[in-house]
């Protein structure tokens, strides 16, 4: 049997669950109306707060593959710079390395 204080603590969370409504069940908290549809409550309003949250995860989820993609592009880009800098710096260490061996020329004669 249960005690009476476990039973107390579900029912005070089945009694929290349905004071504050859930999706679809009418007006929303924040004090805006839902639409005349989402007012009615009902079937027809939990299906469309359900429409809704598949709406909205699609688009995230959309969002998140832009932002993934666009962040890979600039990796590359980066990457192709970072390549780049690197064959410019060769090049440049050696023309140095020649400038130094004329200047060693030069001083010799």
């Amino acid at each position: 049997m249960l005690s009476v204080s476990r039973a107390a603590s579900r029912l005070s969370g089945v009694v929290a669950r349905f004071s504050t409504g859930g999706h679809g069940d009418g007006a929303g908290r924040g004090g805006g109306s839902g639409g005349s549809i989402r007012d009615a409550g009902g079937a027809f309003g939990k299906m469309e707060a359900a429409r809704e949250d598949e709406y909205f995860y699609k688009k995230q989820k959309a969002q998140l593959q832009e932002l993934r993609e666009h962040i890979q592009q600039e990796v590359d880009h980066h990457k192709n710079q970072l390549e780049n800098h690197q064959k410019v710096l060769e090049r440049h260490q050696k023309r140095i390395s020649e400038i130094e061996a004329e200047e060693r020329a030069l001083g010799k004669e």
